[in-house]
């Protein structure tokens, strides 16, 4: 194997964000792009000889042929073995698993998420570490920090690699093994929940279910898992074939963008479950007949009946959720007698609570939710605790949340997302709401009197790390909030996500519809940031 070091040019905007460095396809297919970025990690990483790495992604446009420059620069660079999902596949949630479960010093997640894939659309590529999570701050900034002075990369001189047969072949000292990427994540849902009991039910008509692949990654493991394994009626997985352009749809799972399952649960005859996930597989949407569940209720759900289920029944450490999800959780954790941690918007930011086992569940508003069996959201997890939780309960997911609702109260919740708004505007926006919050506390706004308005700051209780200017808060006398922050996931301008919760414990007011309920709070949120004269927009563009 003859290797060569070719001299490159730096680019000065491969930051990672969020979730790792997400551009435009074009961008990424700029001369050296993504050749920079993979070795401005193995730079950051240091000596791999020897290491395993996993690698996979999505299956959007330019997966393939992004995974052929991987393993060439991981053959360069030393590494002893890569483990590959076949045809480049692997979810999110089961990279973190096969990198967890075979001791792994890390790996590649080729993934823009929620992000709609194509040759005019998105890619992301980020590095996971050991834990099987997303590479910590101190990491990506040193990746970043890297990129912007690297000179030279590293890559091996062969033909591209077949991955798409499973079995092991080398290039050069480095072994290649391509992996059935379903197999080991499987396994893991098995050992969580009762497979049993779920498919006595799914056979016997007592469950009905719709899931919504979004011609995405999960739609291998849906079938898999769900029609195979469990006994769902063949058609129970719909879109589950994954397409470079995800069908030209747009694969995040909300009302909007899977207005398809949504219909399709508000109709006649709808199923008991229906859910869908995203483009990487570590997000979900979780609806009843007639009924949608935010992803902060069921959070919040989970966590209350988690005992309920065979691997988690000796209860939980704690829960964590991101800041700007709404404090349903809170209320399960108080009555609960455990920790409830609140963090910045990142996944990265659960991960030093679950490696410290401070906590079991956590999530996140924007449809992602997880437990301490890997250390990324995961999509079809959350559906499959669904499906056990009815199965257990022998209740439709209406009454379940409910009946959670009369016994913790209901915390009315809504996210307002401005997107594709020049980005200078939005950091407008954000200054023009950091200069009030000096004068906002003790203020009132009708039956609201500000407790709180500031920056949301973060220190980390695990390794004391700080994370400022996380979103802006502002917290009343009453508990409701609002939220203001940037998006750090989109490739296109800015996103300005509004966040709004009030809280009602009378039960007799918990049938209104959210936007009714919060309708003052949004109105305020809307003054307070002028984000329709700023930018002309006539109102959100998504709401959930």
């Amino acid at each position: 194997m003859q290797i060569e070091t070719r001299k490159t040019t730096p680019y000065s905007d491969q930051k990672p964000g969020t979730s790792g460095l997400r551009k435009k396809v074009k961008v990424f297919l700029q001369e050296n792009y993504l050749e920079n970025f993979v070795q401005s990690v193995f730079d950051t990483l240091g000596d791999v000889a020897g290491k395993t790495l996993v690698v996979g992604g999505d299956g959007r446009y330019l997966n393939r042929q992004a995974i052929q420059t991987i393993i060439k620069m991981s053959a360069a660079n030393g590494v002893g073995r890569l483990l590959i999902g076949q045809g480049g596949l692997m979810s999110t949630p089961a990279a973190s698993c096969v990198i967890r479960k075979y001791k792994a010093h890390g790996g590649f997640v080729l993934s823009a998420s929620h992000n709609p894939g194509g040759p005019d659309q998105d890619f992301g590529i980020k590095y996971n570490v050991t834990n099987g999570g997303p590479a910590p701050e101190n990491f990506t900034d040193a990746v970043y920090a890297r990129s912007r002075v690297i000179d030279q990369y590293k890559i091996a001189l062969a033909e591209d690699v077949d991955i798409d047969t499973i079995g092991e072949t080398r290039l050069g000292e480095m072994a290649i093994q391509i992996i059935d990427p379903v197999s080991d994540y499987a396994q893991l849902m098995e050992h969580l929940f009762d497979f049993n009991l779920i498919e006595s039910a799914l056979k016997s008509g007592a469950i009905t279910l719709s899931y919504d692949a979004m011609h995405a990654v999960t739609g291998p493991y849906a079938i898999r898992i769900l029609e195979e394994r469990l006994g769902a009626p063949i058609g129970s997985v719909v879109n589950g074939v994954p397409l470079e352009d995800f069908g030209g749809g747009h694969p995040d799972p909300n009302l909007t963008h899977a207005s398809e399952l949504a219909n399709r649960m508000f109709g006649a005859r709808a199923p008991t479950l229906g859910a869908a996930s995203d483009g990487d597989g570590d997000r979900n949407m979780i609806m009843g007949s007639q009924f949608f569940v935010t992803p902060s209720d069921s959070l919040a759900v989970l966590a209350a009946n988690a005992h309920l289920l065979p691997g988690y029944k000796e209860g939980l450490r704690g829960v964590a959720r991101s800041m700007p999800t709404s404090q349903a959780v809170d209320r399960v954790a108080e009555a609960m007698g455990i920790e409830c941690y609140e963090t910045p918007t990142g996944w990265k930011f659960f991960g030093n609570l679950l490696d410290a086992r401070k906590i079991t569940l956590c999530g996140e508003e924007s449809f992602g939710t997880s437990s301490d069996h890997v250390r990324e959201k995961d999509g079809l997890w959350a559906v499959l605790f669904w499906l056990n939780l009815i199965a257990v309960r022998k209740q439709s997911v209406a009454e379940i949340v409910r009946e959670h609702w009369r016994r913790f109260g209901r915390d009315y919740y809504s996210r307002h997302d401005y997107e594709g708004m020049p980005a200078e505007i939005g950091a407008a926006i954000i200054e023009h709401l950091r200069a009030q919050l000096p004068g906002l506390s003790g203020k009132t706004f009708g039956p609201y009197s500000v407790r709180v308005a500031d920056d949301f700051c973060y220190r980390d209780p695990v390794d004391g790390s700080v994370s400022e200017k996380q979103g802006i808060r502002v917290i009343f006398e009453n508990g409701a909030r609002i939220v203001i922050r940037l998006s750090g996931t989109g490739t296109d301008g800015a996103t300005l996500r509004i966040y709004l919760e009030r809280y009602e414990r009378d039960p007799a007011q918990h049938g209104l519809d959210p936007q009714e309920a919060l309708k003052d709070l949004i109105e305020l949120a809307e003054s307070l940031s002028e984000v329709k004269i700023r930018t002309g927009m006539s109102g959100p563009t998504v709401i959930t």
